[in-house]
């Protein structure tokens, strides 16, 4: 069976998340946007684990779902055409923070377990060196190959992949913190690594001339900070739904068991280009070289982004383990924010955003698989050419940089004043 699971959130107690990320309304927010296995996110968090315990309930094979009181008081915000179940996959992301060959690296890791049982062991043995009710996504001060013996210890069940891998600041292979190869950062526990986040600012194909990741599969997941983000990225399996098969299927790399993932556009990612926010400097990787890295007004070190850095570790062999699939999507809210010129928050664009999930079903459905046909035939046409120009790749995106979002835009101006004419025309 074809489903999305976004395995890699976080709970309202991370720092910088909506106060909305709790287990009820990411529930909502996954039904609607169609993610049918969801990570738990922030797991090591006393208190968030607490609540996971009180409103989640085994729902077979290493999986959970929400209580039986929880979910039927959830239903009233979710429109019948999103209906089913979301399943969690029990996940915590964390963050070592150590000197290694004389530099300083901060690794971002997400860990899965099919157990509250274990999590609770986990939870014990992590208690007693580092701080896990400081934040969601605690940090620790030791080697992440100790973080790997002491989940492994726990359950050789477990899975780790590190997070988000070329971000700048704190990854596996990120400019500033980084490693330049999988075996220096993670030395005996290699073998481990079964697979990699590849993060907003990058996919798949950005990484098919990275031979380290070969026999890595490449994974792409929300990171979501609020409810809205989540299933901004996900991946598409195509197996029965336990912590198994989903191991499996990524382990394997079998294209029938993992089919792919859907994509944020990587140009809209902040960590994308090269540059210098407080300056306001972008440079693609031609332009760092030329300047020598070094930003032209105020002469610091410009940030190194992901494009940058992937072609700076690329080789000449291709990776067969990128991902033959993969869907390239803009959020629904932000494509109906351009063509409506309304703020992402406003009530009016939320509005129209529920009354098209009542209509046609998860936001991803409509995004990536409905027939762009039923769309015209239902008289969102506008809505309908820019899901079609989103799925031709014909838009226009200008890159982000240094921590801060690029944007990716469907239609011109003038056709946006053109369409709003005809609209206003029509409700005279």
């Amino acid at each position: 069976m074809k489903f999305l699971a976004d395995l890699h959130i976080h709970s309202r107690f991370s720092i910088a998340t909506s106060k909305n990320m709790d287990i009820e309304n990411i529930s909502v927010a996954a039904r609607k946007k169609g993610i049918a296995v969801l990570g738990t996110g922030d797991f090591t968090h006393p208190e968030w684990f607490g609540e996971l315990k009180r409103k989640l309930v085994q729902a077979g094979d290493g999986l959970y779902k929400l209580n039986k009181e929880f979910y039927c008081g959830i239903n009233k915000f979710v429109p019948e055409t999103c209906g089913g179940t979301t399943r969690f996959i029990l996940s915590a992301e964390i963050c070592n923070i150590y000197k290694k060959k004389g530099k300083t690296r901060k690794i971002h890791s997400v860990i899965l377990l099919p157990e509250m049982s274990l999590v609770e062991k986990l939870n014990r043995r992590l208690k007693k060196i580092g701080k896990l009710e400081s934040d969601g996504r605690p940090v620790f001060n030791f080697d992440v190959i100790n973080t790997l013996e002491i989940v492994f210890d726990i359950s050789d069940r477990a899975m780790i992949f590190p997070a988000h891998i070329w971000t700048p600041w704190y990854s596996l292979f990120g400019s500033r913190a980084g490693f330049d190869s999988i075996k220096e950062c993670f030395g005996d526990y290699t073998g481990y690594i079964f697979a990699a986040e590849t993060g907003l600012s990058s996919d798949p194909a950005m990484c098919r001339n990275i031979s380290d990741l070969s026999g890595i599969k490449l994974i792409s997941n929300s990171d979501a900070h609020s409810p809205m983000k989540i299933g901004r990225e996900a991946n598409i399996f195509d197996t029965t739904f336990s912590y198994c098969s989903i191991m499996s299927a990524i382990k394997n790399g079998n294209p029938e068991n993992f089919v792919g993932t859907v994509e944020y556009y990587p140009e809209e990612g902040k960590y994308y280009a090269d540059g210098h926010r407080k300056c306001n400097i972008s440079f693609l990787p031609s332009e760092t070289d030329r300047h020598g890295g070094i930003c032209p007004v105020c002469g610091k070190a410009v940030t190194i982004g992901v494009l940058h850095r992937i072609q700076e570790l690329s080789g000449n062999s291709e990776n067969k383990n990128c991902s033959a699939l993969s869907f390239k999507t803009i959020p629904l809210i932000e494509i109906l924010s351009e063509i409506y010129q309304l703020n992402r928050g406003s009530k009016k664009l939320m509005m129209r955003y529920n009354k098209l999930l009542e209509q046609f079903g998860p936001e991803l459905y409509i995004l990536n698989f409905i027939d762009i046909n039923e769309l015209r035939n239902s008289g969102a046409s506008f809505l309908a050419e820019a899901i079609e120009r989103m799925r031709k790749n014909e838009v226009v995106i200008k890159p982000g940089f240094d921590g801060k979002y690029g944007y990716v835009k469907i239609f011109r101006e003038e056709e946006i004043k053109k369409h709003r004419l005809i609209k206003n025309a029509d409700s005279d």
